[in-house]
């Protein structure tokens, strides 16, 4: 009897060019989730990189204040530490599928401001960084600034879950999300390498075989979102 009760995703919709004064920008939806994500460009790079003859990639992520059921502060003097989490996991997600060397001496920053938070906002948000970063590298390659991509695969996330029942559902959204036992984001290439796995059993813990199904869930599922990039960058 197989575990996985969804492997499928909600509803994804990728809206580019959005944002006119962004290298690249969209919005990502995933079912209520919306997350306004551009792509900024520099000619310039981090000290720590000086002489090394390459570029960085970075991003940042907020929330506004009613992304959420209740008005949450916005951030102002000091990033909150799941604010920092999240940014560092897009920032490394993406930093993974990018040669750096290729980029040059210049620096991408990836913005991800959370319109509506309904779960999966920071897998919604690397799913559509990816999209924005596409943007931008193809707005370099036209404006003469490089010569070939240095983006190395498609990237995607999303959020899987064990509910109560001991059944893997996709995409989880906030009720699904609060409710479930075991809750796991997981960030990988379309050619099926994992970039990162999050996860955590706040209730029973989960088994070697429920694991396995959460992979097999997370996969099958990202084939829609894969295939949703793909066509808005076509």
């Amino acid at each position: 009897m197989s575990l996985i009760e969804r492997n499928k995703t909600r509803e994804v919709k990728f809206t580019k060019n959005i944002n006119p004064y962004a290298a690249g920008s969209v919005i990502a939806e995933f079912g209520n989730t919306k997350v306004h994500i551009t792509a900024s460009v520099e000619e310039s790079i981090p000290k720590f990189l000086t002489g090394k003859n390459q570029g960085w990639l970075t991003a940042e992520y907020s929330m506004l204040p009613l992304a959420t059921h209740t008005r949450g502060r916005r951030e102002r003097s000091k990033v909150g530490g799941r604010t920092q989490e999240i940014q560092r996991l897009i920032g490394r997600s993406l930093r993974a599928i990018v040669d750096l060397k290729k980029l040059g001496e210049r620096s991408i920053t990836i913005d991800c401001d959370v319109l509506v938070a309904d779960g999966g906002t920071r897998t919604a948000s690397i799913s559509g960084a990816y999209v924005a970063l596409s943007l931008a590298i193809k707005k370099l390659i036209q404006d003469d600034l490089l010569t070939e991509s240095p983006i190395i695969t498609p990237l995607a996330a999303l959020s899987v879950g064990v509910d109560n029942n001991g059944k893997v559902i996709a995409d989880l959204n906030y009720e699904e999300d609060s409710t479930c036992g075991t809750d796991m984001n997981i960030v990988m290439t379309k050619s099926g390498k994992y970039i990162e796995v999050q996860g955590t059993a706040e209730g029973e813990p989960f088994s070697r075989e429920q694991l396995d199904a959460i992979l097999d869930c997370a996969k099958n599922a990202m084939q829609e979102i894969f295939a949703k990039q793909e066509e808005v960058l076509a």
